[in-house]
């Protein structure tokens, strides 16, 4: 599957895609987890999953509370309006979340394992079988697309996966994983996780798997929580963001139930040769970049990930110029 190449933008009426790997080139974001994808990080390899119940939840909870407040604020100042909000609001809320049940009673996907040492991906597939694909060819694009409705902007990181198999069917040649995080350069943060990794090692990237050390009850964890926050941003912004909006807006404590249930501990990858795969090897047989990977220049200006990620100004000239620099 060919792919454009790392830095290159397509642009469209009411889309933009970002490219950005292959080669994977460094896209001056802070490597950030925003939809909680990382499972598992350890420094022989990095699991990625697609599960995240807690973003569902966080889109739909707050619809739900609008129209129930609006049911509930109508009630005697405009009887009709208050019954069609809790009508409407179940009909609009109430689709999605029968999605969201149904996913509930579903198996957790098992995750993408990147592993570093080796500079290779585990691709689990539905049938059973796995994927060994070189981190070299993972192809990744930020993708953008606006509309003149509610529904306004919308993005996905899209990460796309080839078979191995020459020999494979053509249904069954190319998989892609997309993530829902909004496009730009929240997809490209995101991405960030998983390039930082492989390229800078485990240290470089920050995560919260310590969410699923459920050793505590669900309230004495949310009070933990709340302590933390509280002696990074004090009290009155916790108790207004992580009290109010994290209880009633977002509703935290009902996400921290659903994830004990689906994600603890989260769905883990058994084969025996995929587990044989995951093991640490000697520091000599890592595997080594590609020879056609230049060390960083010592006098070079990076440049490029600060200005030209926000610019979207991918020139092929100046790009090879950088890929020689970063990669």
């Amino acid at each position: 599957m060919s792919a454009p190449a790392a830095g290159s933008t397509k642009k469209g009426v009411f889309s933009r895609n970002d490219y950005l790997a292959p080669l994977p080139l460094p896209t001056g974001r802070k490597p950030s987890d925003v939809l909680n994808i990382i499972w598992r990080k350890n420094g022989v390899f990095l699991d990625v999953g697609n599960y995240s119940i807690g973003s569902a939840v966080m889109v739909l909870w707050p619809g739900v509370m609008l129209f129930l407040s609006m049911a509930y604020g109508f009630r005697n100042i405009a009887p009709d309006l208050s019954v069609f909000a809790l009508i409407g609001g179940g009909i609009i809320t109430g689709i999605p979340a029968l999605f969201l049940v149904q996913g509930l009673f579903r198996e957790v996907p098992l995750p993408i394992r990147f592993n570093r040492q080796r500079r290779e991906v585990c691709v689990p597939r539905e049938n059973g079988e796995y994927w060994i694909v070189p981190w070299e060819s993972v192809t990744a694009a930020a993708t953008q697309h606006s509309s003149v409705s509610q529904a306004g902007t919308m993005g996905l990181l899209v990460i796309g996966f080839d078979n191995p198999d020459p020999d494979a069917t053509e249904d069954n040649k190319h998989f892609l994983l997309g993530f829902n995080c909004g496009g730009g350069t929240t997809a490209m943060a995101l991405w960030e996780c998983m390039r930082s990794y492989m390229e800078i090692g485990p240290e470089a990237v920050e995560d919260a798997t310590a969410r699923f050390d459920r050793s505590k009850g669900i309230w004495a964890t949310y009070l933990d929580d709340l302590i933390k926050a509280a002696k990074l941003r004090g009290w009155f912004v916790t108790i207004l963001w992580e009290g109010f909006c994290g209880i009633f807006i977002f509703n935290t404590l009902l996400i921290d139930v659903l994830e004990r249930w689906k994600l603890n501990p989260p769905p883990d990858l058994l084969h025996p040769e995929i587990i044989e795969w995951s093991k640490p090897l000697p520091p000599e047989q890592w595997a080594k970049r590609p020879l056609s990977w230049k060390p960083p220049s010592p006098n070079a200006k990076p440049s490029w990930p600060g200005e030209l990620s926000r610019k979207h100004e991918y020139a092929s000239g100046r790009l090879h110029e950088e890929r020689d620099i970063f990669a």
